[in-house]
């Protein structure tokens, strides 16, 4: 699948205790990921939530990413070395279902890198459940997919999860295998930029190399040059 990759990279914000050598999220992959997002969403993404800095527990990252009220960016890396996440566009809140909008979408950031958005074939967009007792609503955050088969899913204690291919986004297994151990949660929040900040520009179509072929230095970082002509 083509990126729609933005112009723009929005500034990566951290506190100063988090080692920026432990962050995943670097300007190319920031880059990729605002491409499927519009202008005003662009301008500072925050870091909420980091396990190496808070913790690995749902508890601990529900208090962390839920101050901002606001979309966020997930990005997980699995004892596989794979890399990838979801946009949420709805905060992360307790449900005993799925909720969210058409908005939020999937993406695979290393070794291969996608997007992949709702298709319309479900509602089954976001997920976040926390301390459910019945086996029906399993403990954790996901998008996509079923209950027990999610496009992508974390375990409430943050130490494994699953990945399989889902019809919500159209997406395949976003890691070598569908059952995942996570060795990096992180959670960046999205400052939204007000109207009346900045005129707003009407997004350009095309694929990366189509609309931004300056910027095929960028797609070399992270080796999508070849494979997006």
């Amino acid at each position: 699948m083509f990126f729609c990759a933005g112009s723009d990279v929005p500034r990566l914000v951290h506190q100063e205790n988090v080692n920026s050598n432990v962050i995943l999220l670097r300007n190319e992959f920031a880059w990729l990921i605002g491409g499927a997002l519009p202008q005003e969403e662009l301008q500072e993404w925050k870091l909420l939530y980091h396990n190496a800095v808070h913790g690995s527990s749902l508890n601990t990252f529900l208090g962390n990413v839920t101050i901002g009220k606001g979309p966020t960016v997930l990005i997980i890396k699995d004892k596989n070395g794979h890399i990838y996440g979801g946009y949420a566009s709805q905060p992360w809140e307790r449900h005993g279902e799925f909720y969210g909008d058409m908005k939020s979408f999937i993406f695979q950031l290393y070794p291969k890198a996608s997007i992949f958005r709702p298709t319309g074939a479900n509602g089954n967009i976001q997920w976040c459940a926390v301390n459910f007792s019945s086996e029906s609503i399993p403990n954790g955050i996901g998008f996509g997919g079923r209950v027990n088969h999610f496009g992508l899913f974390i375990s409430a204690n943050f130490d494994q999860g699953h990945t399989f291919p889902c019809t919500t986004f159209g997406s395949p297994s976003l890691s070598a295998s569908n059952v995942v151990y996570p060795e990096v949660i992180e959670c960046w929040g999205v400052q939204i930029k007000k109207a009346h900040d900045e005129p707003h520009h009407d997004r350009v179509k095309g694929t990366v190399l189509e609309r931004f072929k300056e910027d095929r230095h960028v797609l070399n970082m992270v080796g999508l040059a070849s494979s997006s002509d």
